[in-house]
């Protein structure tokens, strides 16, 4: 068995050190107010308010994510049999697809960052392929205001020292997770296979302002945005059930404040609280916006389900596998607070979140909450081009249809390599388990664990 894990490690290395004559520079220090798509921009949250880059000009960067990944997941359940016909299938929807070692649909981001003017950048980025959407898809694009001199004010450049305008498509800032988490090909920020069980992502039309000052480590941010991932131009005609009335689209709210400081050489405190609201929506997708897909292929999926769909049951069918979406689709109340401490080469993040919420056929608010903790060392002092890392994550919530609250447990232990800074090889061993779901549910007694590895490259 360690002969075959050995065999595959280096395979997969392989995979990745081929592409290596791709990787270039790509004018890396010619952006401005820009989070690198490298080993530099782990642990970057917001852009730093440095002025470091003289503007010469336009420019162009053009970058990319590219990720392959071999996987030997293996997942069973207890849930008592259930006959039933979806489409043309007819048979067991409680039963588990059986799994085979394997590698995954590679996929890939296109990334371009334009200098536009001085202080003034956009971002275009493209899911070229995913396990969700396999054809290319615009993520999203915004445009970074950290100066204005069009509008040759002293009083307007003095404030823009401390402040940052994005607006556009553009990720939803809430919490800090999503700063670490895997986007499709670009998943060299995580030292993880896989972003949290209740994933918080999503990309929405809108503003967010913020403020940081530099020598206290301070900031806040405030924005506003569709409460969509999906814009919507035709009037609403679905009745709420809580309200009785034709639903309606209000913005969604969101803020953050919190402390940023390198306090010593050796030491780094961030901490931060952050809130997502909106009170009615088409479809609020803010624990399932991911246009990508889960990193844990097929697990605790239905043959049947699967095959009684129009989609591809490889790739698009449980595209989510191993997450866990609370459904509030209507309304969404959610609350996150994030420590990171760094101390030399070793980093904890933790995430406290309460999720309130609801679809538009229920009349009250359901709740769930997540807790989620990760310990990383990297190493060598020198480079910390290596890592080893350990993550454990908790999510409780109200479910319709179910007769308890349920849980979702995971444990991750990873270790990771840097060969440059921007390509790195990762392993993973998962074990997850759902408790709580009732006989007749799928999840009743699932579980699921084994080895993924992945190769990334990044720039």
């Amino acid at each position: 068995m360690k002969t075959k894990y050995l065999t595959l490690i280096a395979a997969v290395t392989l995979s990745a050190m081929s592409f290596a004559p791709l990787v270039t520079h790509a004018q890396d220090g010619q952006i401005q107010f820009y989070r690198p798509n490298n080993k530099s921009g782990i642990n970057v949250f917001e852009t730093s308010k440095k002025d470091t880059v003289k503007f010469t000009g336009l420019k162009v960067k053009i970058g990319g994510g590219f990720t392959l990944a071999y996987q030997t997941l293996k997942a069973s359940n207890t849930a008592t049999p259930v006959i039933k016909t979806v489409g043309t299938s007819t048979g067991d929807v409680n039963s588990i697809t059986p799994l085979y070692n394997g590698f995954n649909l590679p996929m890939a981001n296109l990334i371009f960052d334009v200098q536009l003017a001085d202080g003034v950048r956009l971002n275009l980025t493209s899911y070229l392929s995913a396990r969700h959407h396999e054809d290319t898809w615009v993520k999203g694009g915004y445009l970074q205001i950290d100066k204005m001199p069009f509008l040759h004010s002293p009083l307007i450049d003095d404030i823009m020292k401390s402040v940052t305008i994005v607006v556009g498509q553009s990720d939803v800032d809430y919490g800090d997770q999503h700063f670490r988490r895997s986007d499709g090909g670009n998943t060299i920020y995580n030292p993880f296979i896989e972003n949290y069980v209740m994933d918080e992502f999503a990309t929405e039309i809108g503003m967010h302002v913020y403020y940081k000052c530099q020598k206290t480590g301070l900031f806040a941010m405030g924005g506003i945005t569709d409460g969509e991932l999906n814009a919507v131009t035709i009037a609403p005609t679905k009745v709420d059930a809580a309200t009785g009335q034709v639903n309606k689209f209000p913005p969604a709210f969101l803020g953050k404040l919190g402390y940023d400081k390198q306090l010593t050489t050796d030491f780094r405190l961030r901490i931060s609280g952050s809130f997502y609201t909106v009170s009615s929506a088409n479809s609020n997708t803010l624990f399932g916006g991911d246009r990508s897909g889960s990193n844990y292929f097929n697990v605790m999926s239905n043959p049947i389900t699967a095959a009684g769909t129009t989609l591809t049951q490889a790739v698009d069918y449980n595209a989510f596998s191993g997450r866990f979406n609370p459904g509030f689709s209507e309304e969404n109340h959610s609350f996150m607070g994030n420590l990171f401490l760094k101390y030399k080469g070793l980093e904890f993040f933790g995430t406290i979140e309460n999720a309130k919420g609801r679809a538009i056929t229920e009349t009250t608010n359901r709740s769930a909450k997540q807790y989620a903790g990760d310990l990383v060392y990297r190493f060598p002092a020198e480079t910390e081009n290596f890592w080893i890392g350990y993550r454990y994550d908790t999510v409780n919530a109200t479910i319709t249809g179910n007769s308890t609250d349920v849980t979702v447990n995971r444990s991750a232990a990873s270790a990771g390599w840097f060969l440059t800074r921007n390509i790195m090889m990762k392993g993973e061993y998962v074990s997850q388990q759902y408790k709580g779901y009732d006989a007749t549910n799928l999840f009743n007694g699932g579980k699921f664990s084994g080895l993924v590895i992945q190769a990334a490259i990044s720039f």
